[in-house]
């Protein structure tokens, strides 16, 4: 009975440490570098992060949002954050081609309502268990 008892009360203890929700900023071009994450994205769309330089806005399609979380479970923050920024940039990707755009600008980080914007960086929670990443970005067609 003591040993059950003794599990209940770990347990109630460590599920202080499944909230974790920590927040950090990773690297868009490290991630992009990572072959599973730029082979999960594809091609056929640019992305332009922040105030980037980009070719002339023929036609804008409007400001569109990707929410996407991930297993984190046995991965570090870094790998999950990875993964969960490629299904957010796949996201992004297969709207702007349904939309007829071919590239995404002005992307942002927007994690928990917390718009940031960044030329470099993006925004991760990751926990115990998930990871998640928002992005938000114009979906426009440039002149190439």
């Amino acid at each position: 009975m003591k040993k059950y008892l003794l599990l209940i009360v770990m347990l109630f203890h460590t599920g202080y440490s499944f909230a974790r929700d920590d927040v950090k900023d990773y690297s868009v071009k490290e991630s992009m570098s990572n072959a599973k994450v730029s082979s999960a994205i594809g091609e056929g769309v640019r992305f332009y992060f922040g105030n980037q330089a980009h070719g002339k806005v023929l036609k804008s399609f409007g400001e569109f949002q990707s929410n996407k979380k991930t297993n984190a479970f046995g991965k570090s923050d870094k790998e999950a954050c990875q993964w969960a920024f490629a299904s957010a940039m796949k996201s992004l990707k297969q709207r702007a081609k349904k939309e007829g755009g071919n590239a995404v600008v002005n992307i942002k980080s927007n994690y928990k309502d917390n718009l940031t914007s960044s030329n470099t960086s993006f925004k991760c929670g990751a926990g115990a268990v998930m990871a998640g990443v928002t992005l938000v970005g114009d979906v426009v067609k440039i002149l190439e």
